[in-house]
């Protein structure tokens, strides 16, 4: 019997809360070089072509097949926050972004085989009261790995939280769509930012349903 989000959902201008794990639970981002070439992935991948370019347009470039809302990565595993665009975004994304990433760790560390845990789970996000409590999650996620995180969350470099923030720009982040469910007050210098900051580093959110589920579900750590 396939394992829960396996068996994927595909809706056009869908969310899809994306995760996987590496085989046997190891780690799959073992140092800044590992988390930098996912990046550097991600951004090939999701980064309209410019007139500058001189070489031709390759056939894997998905900027117009799917949005990245949000992302974590972390040691032994990974999140990502989708909106599929075409019917095949997701699917032609992942792997992708799968096979380049495991082809490179494969080659630098002289191993074989596949990296990640089967195929990637996704879950198609139906309420907005789950989606927001999603981002939250995702970006909560580093908070135990250091001293330094739990005090200030914003220092974990490889979530898309600095870009939520207003700290970092990264073009291939969408992360407007989340934002402007936030208010922004410029009297007394609230930016939506801001507000978004205060709804994921409080202790005590209420969160309801959405936050539980998403623990139960992923049970990844």
């Amino acid at each position: 019997m396939p394992g829960k989000n396996v068996i994927k959902i595909y809706t056009l201008g869908g969310f899809y809360h994306v995760y996987n794990r590496g085989v046997e639970k190891r780690k799959i981002f073992i140092d800044a070089l590992d988390c930098g070439m996912f990046l550097t992935y991600l951004q090939n991948y999701l980064t309209p072509p410019t007139l500058k370019q001189v070489r031709p347009v390759r056939k894997s470039n998905l900027y117009k097949e799917l949005k990245l809302i949000a992302y974590c990565l972390m040691p032994n595993h990974l999140h990502l926050l989708l909106q599929q665009i075409t019917t095949t975004g997701m699917t032609n994304f992942m792997r992708c972004i799968t096979n380049a990433y495991t082809a490179y760790f494969n080659q630098r560390r002289h191993r074989t085989g596949p990296l990640f845990q089967g195929r990637y789970k996704a879950k198609l996000i139906l309420e907005e009261n789950y989606l927001l409590s999603l981002t939250r999650y995702i970006h909560r996620n580093p908070i135990d790995l250091s001293p330094d995180y739990h005090a200030n969350l914003s220092l974990y470099p490889y979530s898309s939280y600095q870009e939520y923030l207003a700290q970092r720009n990264t073009g291939w982040i969408d992360h407007r769509v989340i934002l402007n469910y936030f208010k922004s007050n410029r009297k007394e210098g609230h930016s939506r930012s801001i507000s978004y900051r205060s709804f994921v580093e409080e202790e005590e959110v209420d969160e309801d349903v959405p936050a539980l589920e998403i623990s139960k579900e992923m049970a990844l750590e």
